[in-house]
């Protein structure tokens, strides 16, 4: 399939589905495609596998949450807040952690997410300790456009949304995004071509701290809330989970995999109760408990089944199909 065809089948398919569904659970979802998509950038671009892009994600939906709440900013310049934030955190753990390669360079991105959570449940007055912050509005949009609808909600969020991803495109697609791939394929020969790679993987864990700190703040304006959840490590396990179930350096991978681990955590309970009402076996609502046991058998069937992830299996499948020649 084109594309283009594809891109444009999936934006109408955004559009129709808050009539639909409920559009602030479709809000979300988009949230979590963002954040997952940003983290796809590192990983599955730039081989780069990170284990603290929760303290962009939770630090930034921290501070978009005061933006709002506390000190009473708009919406744009709370977002864009956010934004800064994940970047300027990603400029500091990007420039300690970039110089070492493989599980020393996850670690240590995993230590550093550790110090911000740490931080978060320390800093009571700014984040609320574990009460989180609560009640954070939703504004409106250069004072014009109220958010306090959902479906209002919804759209700017898929706006924001669809401008992020095609910025992801944007940059895979340039020559910046060419380099990326090359030194994720043979790093030694980037280098011995005379590039700066700690330079080109240090812009790239700036980007995509950047937009996982926007898809952070995108979620507390959804939501009306942030907690000690958004930054702590599970949160940079369950995002390395979306990609590599929809398709790890796959531009519509991640959104797949995103769909389908929060439409499960979501939704998983809702199923164990109703089985269990039906059926009258306890049983069904403690697998409808068991979200991440459900969620890790599904990694785990994906790994041993879809190595490539859903999408990568698919394109892998669409390549290998022959072409059936007509006279």
């Amino acid at each position: 399939m084109n594309k283009k065809l594809g891109y444009s089948l999936a934006l109408a398919v955004a559009l129709a589905a808050p009539f639909i569904g409920y559009p602030v659970f479709l809000a979300k979802l988009l949230c979590f495609a963002l954040f997952a998509c940003a983290f796809n950038l590192l990983i599955g671009f730039t081989g780069l596998l990170s284990f603290g892009h929760a303290a962009f994600f939770g630090g930034a939906g921290y501070v978009v949450g005061n933006a709002l709440k506390v000190w009473g900013w708009p919406v744009e310049l709370s977002l864009a807040m956010g934004l800064l934030t994940g970047a300027g955190l990603g400029l500091v753990m990007g420039g300690l952690a970039i110089r070492r390669q493989g599980i020393y360079f996850s670690m240590i991105t995993l230590a550093l997410a550790q110090m911000v959570f740490f931080v978060a449940l320390r800093a009571g007055g700014f984040t609320g300790g574990e009460d989180g912050l609560q009640g954070v509005p939703r504004g409106s949009v250069l004072g014009m456009i109220d958010l306090g609808s959902d479906l209002t909600l919804y759209f700017f969020v898929l706006a924001l949304a669809v401008g992020a991803f095609a910025l992801i495109v944007r940059t895979v697609h340039s020559p910046f995004g060419q380099l990326l791939m090359a030194i994720k394929e043979n790093e030694p020969r980037a280098v011995s071509l005379g590039y700066d790679v700690d330079k080109y993987k240090l812009l790239a864990f700036v980007l995509s701290a950047a937009l996982a700190g926007l898809a952070g703040g995108l979620k507390v304006l959804v939501q009306g809330f942030e907690t000690l959840t958004d930054v702590h490590w599970t949160m940079s396990g369950l995002v390395v989970l979306m990609t590599l179930v929809g398709g790890m350096g796959t531009l519509a991978g991640p959104i797949l995999g995103a769909l389908i681990i929060i439409m499960l955590e979501n939704k998983l309970g809702d199923w164990g109760i109703y089985l269990s009402s039906v059926s009258g076996i306890e049983w069904f609502t403690t697998i409808g408990e068991a979200v991440n046991m459900v969620v890790g058998l599904i990694f785990i069937i994906c790994v041993l089944a879809f190595r490539r992830g859903i999408i990568g299996e698919f394109l892998a499948w669409t390549r290998k199909k022959p072409v059936i020649k007509t006279a």
